[in-house]
């Protein structure tokens, strides 16, 4: 009697549903058993993540696959696949771009798919992401039973639920306290929290964000006090492959030195005075996601050599502990110190250094921003608009002319801060509540604008000492004028703002000047 090929798949699954086993070897088991009922070239599990879709498992793929992300609005065959609830196969001449051509490995040339087949997995009634067929000989799946294919799609969602749920009934009563804890933290915010701007510095830095964000490499993040680099640490995690899993955030300078190990690695019961249970640490709670250790600079020697030690092994001791535990964390770092003079000077470690730096990643000072200052304090306005129950809520242009000279010692931390502040103040010169709020120059509380320019940086181009005075006064706002027009794009309004005059009197004196007046 001829063995029905589709229960020959199917059994070893069934078997495999009551058994504990790691989420990678449950779909590469998957994946297989696929294979033998489809042969094919390549097959493929991705799970839908918000409009993207991230593979999990691939076979016949080249490796590099399970670093691609693929947005469904890229990609028109996924979306057709999505949008069928039964398996879909594609016409051999399909114009349709492949996402896969190029990708099946072991066949020389980058030849492209020919044939392709998929289905959506569905998990209690939700799409949950699919599975993909692929052939390089056209006639692959000229005679498949897509019946057979939508029975399997049934026991794949079966098993991608059960691996879901195990890995969830893995974790203690304590370690499902902790976690949600570090989610509660995360989902608690009372904002989404987001970088912000549309300089070229700040494009550069979301470059890098993106460039460096879908590694692996550990990232060392500097900046000034003030400057988001937790926000930093967030948009890396965020474009990172680990995205779906947590980020979890550890301050170095707030904790007491005999507590920083246990804080990191964990204890167990016994291990010192007051360590009445056992408890994960923050790369235990992070496994599988990402660390974000600020003011690294700040953690003692001896914790520096055990940090370094789990970097270089991923295996690290529970203070108290024999057992060693491995995990799997990208760490994110940052610090306000210059931490290669404090390398140099025998207060870290080079090593240590050497490791947290793989992708050094400056943060750019917010006077480095340009216009960015209005575009952030717009975004701190609105929020106090809403929490003060106004209607309205803006800055005048002598308010924002005094932002945009300002040298901002304490970056976007101290631009919010003062944005508060004045909004209260503001508000505190009305007997009545006004349909529209104005903060002027004044609520800002800011050094006068003399002590601005006695603390900006020296002009680029100073006038020779011999000139006469006039001249001289002359030739400055000439380079003041050039400057500010060439920041604003030519925009007379927006320069006029900056350099707290009229506009009017601006081309005035900008003809009178010599300088090129363009409509």
């Amino acid at each position: 009697m001829t063995a029905n090929p589709l229960l020959t798949a199917l059994i070893p699954l069934v078997a495999d549903l009551s058994r504990e086993l790691p989420e990678a070897e449950r779909y590469r088991r998957l994946l297989q058993a696929l294979r033998q009922l489809l042969p094919c070239d390549a097959v493929a599990l991705l799970k839908l993540e918000g409009d993207t879709l991230v593979p999990l498992a691939v076979e016949g793929l080249s490796i590099d696959t399970l670093g691609r992300r693929f947005k469904l609005s890229e990609q028109p065959r996924f979306q057709a696949l999505l949008a069928q609830r039964g398996p879909t196969r594609f016409a051999t001449d399909c114009d349709m771009p492949d996402p896969y051509d190029g990708l099946v490995d072991g066949h020389r040339g980058h030849l492209p798919v020919h044939d392709c087949l998929g289905c959506p997995l569905y998990v209690q009634e939700q799409p949950w992401g699919l599975l993909t067929l692929d052939a390089l000989d056209p006639a692959s799946f000229g005679k498949v039973d897509l019946d057979n294919l939508h029975a399997f799609a049934s026991l794949a969602a079966a098993t991608v639920m059960a691996s879901e749920r195990i890995s969830a009934l893995l974790q203690n009563a304590e370690d499902q306290q902790q976690l949600a804890e570090a989610y509660k933290q995360a989902a608690g915010q009372q904002r989404p929290r987001e970088l912000i701007g549309q300089s070229a510095a700040y494009k550069q830095l979301l470059q890098e964000i993106t460039l460096v964000g879908n590694s692996e490499l550990n990232v060392l993040i500097s900046g000034e006090t003030g400057v988001g680099k937790e926000l930093v640490a967030e948009a890396l995690h965020a474009h990172s492959p680990r995205a779906g899993k947590p980020l979890i955030s550890l301050n170095c300078a707030a904790l007491p030195d005999n507590l920083v190990e246990s804080e990191l690695f964990g204890h167990v019961r016994g291990a010192f005075t007051g360590a009445h249970n056992e408890r994960r640490g923050k790369f235990e709670l992070a496994d599988g996601g990402s660390l974000f250790l600020d003011e690294v600079g700040e953690l003692p020697l001896a914790v520096q050599a055990k940090l370094l030690r789990v970097l270089q092994s991923g295996q690290l001791q529970r203070v108290g502990a024999d057992q060693e535990r491995r995990v799997n964390v990208r760490v994110l770092a940052a610090s306000n110190r210059d931490l290669a003079e404090e390398v140099r000077v025998g207060r870290f470690r080079a090593d240590l250094y050497h490791r947290l730096s793989v992708y050094p990643l400056k943060v750019p000072a917010l006077r480095e921003r340009g216009r960015d200052v209005l575009l952030l304090a717009g975004y701190f306005l609105e929020e106090n608009r809403a929490r003060l129950g106004l209607r309205s809520l803006r800055l005048t242009h002598a308010a924002q002319a005094s932002l945009q000279s300002y040298q901002w010692p304490g970056n976007v931390r101290e631009l919010e801060h003062l944005v508060s502040r004045a909004a209260l103040k503001a508000l505190a010169g009305h007997s009545v509540r006004p349909r529209i709020l104005s903060i002027d120059s004044a609520h800002l509380d800011l050094p006068p604008a003399a002590m601005r320019i006695a603390q900006a940086p020296p002009a680029t181009v100073a006038p020779p000492s011999h000139v006469p005075l006039r001249e001289a006064v002359d030739a400055y706002q000439k380079q003041l004028i050039s400057q500010a027009l060439s920041r604003h794009h030519y925009q007379w309004a927006a320069a006029a703002r900056e350099l707290g005059i009229d506009r009017a009197n601006l081309i005035r004196l900008a003809k009178r000047l010599g300088l090129e007046v363009r409509a």
